[in-house]
């Protein structure tokens, strides 16, 4: 769901489904499954390079890496809430990695952003310590936006994440501020379902070309957004570090 407040009101919902990977699995997952395969053409397919720098050949490697020098333990398991390629393609707008240490705490989470003008920015925020103690199940982190968009949203803005921690069910919401308050909120609400042979296929059959439409309708809410009004904002240059580290999760 995404939620425009000002200056013009727009809401709209679009049924898609994403994969929860466990980046150290996905070699024997694609040996295991039939129509899912890493870096080769299929059904669905992982490619290491669609993600971080888009140079790695091993993403799970790239990202404790970036955790490592930001001095974040990144030991544990390494999960990526992505949109998968479908028939060689993908897009996703943001892609959710759940960092944890090495006894398996929630860490970090690095949230990793794409724009349709080939441009990516991650802000890596570690989780507050006492959600960790408290066994929390919902994390909130917040974050100036540093990395241009929507060319319908001004630069001077801050992000307000609240991510239910993966479950049998799973939550991301992005509240988005100015300095007046409220302009537009995004989330996405998903309950688990085991990656088969079978669910794949039934996903294909709910959900075709899924990754194209989410493309197609960036686009065609853009049309419905300047035929309310809406006019183009000029967008700052993308940061010349890769990686926004938010220190102390605020």
């Amino acid at each position: 769901m995404h939620r425009r407040l000002k200056p013009v009101h727009h809401r709209f919902t679009y049924r898609v489904f994403s994969f929860l990977l466990d980046l150290d699995e996905i070699g024997p997952l694609a040996e295991r499954l039939r129509w899912f395969s890493r870096a080769k053409l299929n059904l669905y397919s992982f490619k290491d390079r669609d993600y971080g720098e888009q140079s790695a050949d091993d993403l799970a490697v790239y990202i404790r890496t970036q955790l490592q020098e930001a001095g974040i333990d990144g030991q544990g398991p390494l999960k990526l809430l992505c949109y998968p390629r479908i028939l060689g393609y993908a897009f996703n707008p943001l892609a959710v990695y759940y960092c944890h240490d090495r006894n398996g705490q929630p860490s970090a989470i690095l949230y990793e952003v794409s724009n349709t003008f080939g441009e990516r920015h991650s802000y890596l925020i570690p989780v507050d310590k006492s959600e960790r103690s408290n066994n929390a199940a919902t994390v909130r982190q917040a974050v100036d936006k540093k990395f241009h968009v929507s060319p319908f949203m001004e630069m001077k803005t801050r992000y307000h994440f609240r991510v239910g921690l993966p479950g049998e069910d799973i939550f991301v919401g992005i509240h988005q501020t100015d300095q007046e308050g409220g302009i537009f909120h995004a989330s996405f609400a998903g309950n688990r379902a085991e990656l088969t042979d079978a669910t794949l296929l039934r996903a294909f059959r709910d959900y075709p070309l899924m990754t194209l439409k989410v493309v197609a309708g960036i686009h065609y809410e853009a049309i419905r957004l300047i035929a309310k009004g809406m006019r183009l904002r000029a967008g700052g240059p993308t940061p010349t570090n890769p990686i926004t580290l938010v220190a102390n999760g605020t």
